[in-house]
């Protein structure tokens, strides 16, 4: 796929183009305009961090004490380290792949499935891109389970500080859902990576808000209970059954990778990129190594931190479980940036697929006004055109994930589950697939059969992991009724 096979990277560029020429002329190209004739992408290292801090740090550090309790203070912070080991060793063979070539002046791969394309072939493109975009699905749908759990939160907190603990506070999380289903239709308009910068950074402000807020809200328990709650191997067995156990832990192990998972919007982050040099791959190796060391720091205290404070009990959202009742208004506060967080990284998540519809509606049907066309809205600022294609294909994608969320909300269970599915072959076959296709590695060679035994051992982990939720969720199935009041 060449830059005549993608979606401009702005519905306004047309008119930017015109002005470079109009200023400039011919000779400046190269300053209007990278080597794809594309304009010039603006992106650096701390935009590609603060992206991938949007889509990491997202609701998946709220059970990691959950999951910690699971596994025990051995297992807990070691499987936690190990999956950011591999999430940064594979995630930079993935930026190796942006360009087919040379790292500088090689062909552009735009889209984690251009290259996929790029470098593999026949069956296994078509899985990726089913993989992918259904695993963006997924999220949708789970980020948005996690922000009506925290704006349900806000109004229980406030329930239980006027009414008191004993009072059950019955909520229905519906309506929270259709609110933040109402905000995601309007920040789906925003066309691209390039124009969300603002709201990554925004987010990524307050994940690191509403961590700190719950490892300080740990640390005050800790004290509190003058102790280190918790054990070497986690839950006993007698509190849950033998069974139980090996469910749990394994739904641990998808929690955990859930909280890891970023694989699949690498490229598209790349991509937004400045030109060389340095490369991009060199810039991406570098944010990646910033936002995954950060993040690793921020779940190892938060994790740790909440297992100390509860033990066995911690329980399966640190700020919306209700082991913290007081001081109420921070509370609020913590989960109010949960979910401006969450609006942030529906929107990094949701942006490939976006972008891969538009495009093949482009493609398709290249002649249509209501597919190309674009309205001037003199309301917003000057720069923004609307689509009606896009108006209309963003908002139905979100309706249709927010229903959806209406009938599945069980935030541990497909947090786990989501982490599962997505963890083995977005994260580690295909980038180690096509590190070897375009490295040329020889087979059977020492570093070949490194990478085959890596992504063997995490296939275990991942199918394990899908069954431990997969029997959380058909256990919360047993007992839920739909569009219920929550305890």
């Amino acid at each position: 796929m060449g830059a005549n096979g993608t979606v401009a990277k702005h519905y306004g560029q047309g008119a930017a183009m015109e002005v470079c020429s109009a200023e400039q002329g011919h000779t400046a190209a190269s300053k209007c305009f990278d080597d794809d004739g594309r304009l010039k992408r603006t992106g650096t290292m701390w935009t590609a961090s603060a992206h991938i801090i949007t889509a990491v740090i997202g609701s998946g550090v709220l059970s990691l004490a959950w999951a910690i309790a699971q596994l025990g203070w051995v297992a807990g912070p070691a499987v936690m380290l190990l999956f950011s080991l591999v999430t940064y060793y594979t995630s930079a063979l993935l930026s190796d792949c942006y360009r087919s070539g040379d790292e500088t002046t090689g062909k552009r791969n735009y889209t984690y499935m251009d290259a996929v394309n790029a470098n593999l072939s026949g069956v296994k493109v078509q899985v990726c891109g089913f993989l992918q975009y259904a695993n963006i699905v997924g999220v949708a749908i789970g980020y948005t389970i996690a922000a009506s759990i925290s704006m349900l939160a806000i109004k229980r907190a406030n329930c239980f500080h006027v009414d008191g603990h004993v009072n059950p506070c019955h909520i229905s999380s519906t309506p929270y859902m259709i609110i933040f289903g109402v905000a995601e239709i309007f920040f789906s308009q925003i066309p691209d990576f390039d124009q969300i910068s603002w709201l990554s950074i925004l987010a990524a402000i307050m994940s690191f808000t509403y961590s700190t807020i719950g490892l300080g809200l740990g640390i005050v328990q800790v004290v509190a209970n003058k102790g280190v709650k918790g054990s070497l191997t986690g839950i006993s067995i007698g509190v849950v059954t033998p069974m139980d156990k090996v469910w749990r832990s394994l739904q641990a192990f998808g929690d955990i990778a859930f909280a890891y998972s970023y694989s699949l919007i690498l490229i598209e982050i790349q991509d937004t990129l400045r030109a060389p040099p340095p490369s991009e791959s060199k810039v991406m190796r570098r944010a990646t190594v910033v936002s995954v060391a950060t993040t690793t720091l921020f779940y190892m205290l938060c994790g740790c931190m909440g297992y100390a404070a509860f033990g066995d009990n911690a329980p399966g959202n640190l700020l919306t479980g209700f082991g913290f009742y007081e001081p109420f208004w921070l509370l609020d506060i913590a989960n109010a940036a949960i979910v401006v967080h969450l609006v942030g990284a529906y929107q990094v998540y949701c942006q490939p697929l976006f972008a891969f519809v538009e495009k093949w509606a482009q493609q398709r049907w290249p002649d249509s006004s209501f597919i190309t066309g674009e309205i001037q809205l003199s309301i917003v600022s000057s720069g923004f055109k609307l689509n009606l294609f896009r108006l209309t294909w963003r908002s139905t994608f979100v309706v249709a994930t927010t229903v959806v969320s209406m009938l599945l909300p069980f935030f541990n269970d497909v947090v786990g589950f989501l982490g599962a599915i997505g963890f083995w072959p977005l994260t580690v076959y295909f980038p180690v697939e096509m590190y070897i296709v375009q490295k040329k590695i020889p087979k059977w060679s020492s570093q070949w059969v490194c990478l085959q035994l890596l992504s063997l051992g995490c296939l275990i982990i991942t199918i394990a992991s899908a069954a431990g939720s997969i029997a959380g969720i058909m256990s919360d199935l047993k007992v839920y009724k739909p569009f219920s009041t929550t305890d």
